[in-house]
């Protein structure tokens, strides 16, 4: 990640007090501040030296901080403006915020606003650069599928390029429809197995007799039907990456052969050693099954040796709108249709949905209404069909809260408010005096909620 002393800041500011202001708050922190008095400076400087973050008046004397903007993000768009506001235009800070700033800070600014607020954009450029470093070591190949700049999937890009060269078996969990198959391909096409077979059994689809033959295969009369010796698939993996989908299914009698599998690399099917790797995926509490008695605890922690969590879409909110254009650019290609945008309304709708279907659910969605829309662009409209369960937004601030509250039926106050709570102190770096006014509650309100959901910040 880029540290603060590398990393380059512009000014700009028709006022040269202000621009001193800066200059003198930011680089005590180790920053390397450049000004400029105009939009026009601003370019030609940027022209010649690479910014990470432009600070500018939304009022300059030769264009708007908007139309700066505008220019930044389209020839420099991995540069992060943050626009400086005075009473009145907030609004329009707002605004321009939905057309690529990182954020904005109201005239007069305390010191220490600014500074968090440069380190954070600061952040967020240099985790998305790691997380672009991160996809170029790995293959090309499936990982380009596993679209996401966020922190918990920048911690899975990492798992996977730290496992990928090792003959650990991996064991990914994660709730159905985010993505472990894609995970598991990229750790097999990132290993020195990537030229042998990737073999997939899904166990929760086969009836118990079955499995027990497709995964150890068979021979010639061993049962009725069984005319010819079969190969198991384990034997088709050899070498290779033998994934299983949904292990939680598996029997527990073949619990045990596949425990043997593991820890000798052996099986006889044929009277023959065979050795495979194996990686697996589960969407169920495993642990809570090994306390239940249904899934042997041996097996579990011969599993759990390299453990992978895919983190559910309502986790991941920033990835939205980066999957929903990859899935927008996708079925558009596929459908023969020009839809091309998504109105910044029906993002918000995409980006406050539940989504209990996670990635395969929003790829559903983004597929039905690009056969729906009629026009180039996907509007809060052509997303009706989805359901008040899906749409149900976390609130932003206490009236709808209130609001929420009185309308409620099925899900309780507790849990709307707990999720309000988090949702609050995320958005504001767990800060509870920011959160709180964020939402327009005193401190010790918004602190009595916290402690009554007993919310805490993630380790």
């Amino acid at each position: 990640m880029q540290s603060k002393n590398k990393a380059r800041v512009l000014i700009v500011d028709d006022e040269e007090i202000v621009r001193e202001s800066c200059i003198k708050l930011l680089k005590p922190h180790g920053y390397r501040v450049s000004e400029a008095e105009n939009a026009g400076r601003a370019l030609k400087l940027m022209e010649t030296m690479s910014f990470d973050l432009v600070l500018s008046d939304l009022k300059l004397p030769d264009a708007s901080g908007i139309e700066l903007l505008n220019d930044i993000k389209e020839a420099y768009p991995d540069t992060e403006v943050i626009l400086v506001t005075g009473y009145g235009t907030v609004s329009t800070a707002v605004e321009a915020m939905k057309l690529g700033a990182y954020d904005y800070v109201e005239k007069p600014f305390r010191p220490e606003e600014l500074v968090s607020l440069a380190g954070r954009a600061i952040e967020r450029k240099s985790l998305r650069e790691e997380n672009i470093c991160l996809k170029k070591e790995l293959s090309a190949q499936y990982i380009k599928n596993i679209v996401g700049t966020s922190k918990a999937m920048e911690k899975v890009f990492r798992l996977i390029g730290t496992v990928a060269p090792t003959a650990s078996t991996v064991l990914i969990t994660g709730e159905s429809g985010t993505g472990k198959e894609l995970v598991a391909r990229a750790v097999h096409y990132n290993s020195p197995r990537k030229d042998r077979p990737f073999v997939v059994i899904d166990c929760g689809t086969l009836a118990d007799e079955l499995i027990e033959s497709e995964l150890f295969g068979h021979k010639r009369g061993s049962f009725t039907g069984a005319v010819t010796d079969k190969k198991g698939l384990i034997e088709e993996a050899e070498g290779g990456t033998l994934f299983l989908d949904e292990i939680g299914n598996l029997p527990l009698p073949l619990q045990s052969k596949l425990l043997r599998v593991l820890q000798e690399k052996e099986y006889r099917p044929v009277g023959d050693k065979k050795a495979a790797k194996v990686d697996t995926t589960t969407n169920k509490d495993l642990p809570a099954m090994v306390k239940a008695g249904t899934f042997r605890e041996d097996l579990f922690y011969r599993l759990d040796i390299f453990p992978i969590h895919v983190p559910p879409l309502r986790e991941r909110r920033e990835d939205i709108p980066l999957l929903a254009y990859h899935f927008l650019r996708k079925y558009s290609e596929e459908l023969g249709k020009e839809v091309k945008n998504i109105s910044a309304e029906a993002m918000r709708i995409l980006s406050s949905c539940i989504w209990p279907g996670n990635i395969r659910e929003l790829e559903n969605t983004i597929q039905r209404a690009i056969l729906l829309a009629d026009n180039s662009t996907i509007k809060p409209e052509i997303l009706s069909f989805l359901t008040l369960s899906q749409t149900e937004q976390i609130p932003q601030n206490i009236e709808e809260l209130k609001e929420i509250k009185k309308d409620l039926r099925e899900k309780s106050v507790e849990e709307v408010e707990r999720v309000f709570v988090t949702e609050a102190l995320k958005r504001n770096e767990w800060n509870i005096s920011r959160a709180a006014s964020d939402v327009g509650m005193q401190r010790s309100n918004f602190h009595a909620l916290i402690k009554k959901h007993r919310v805490a910040r993630p380790k």
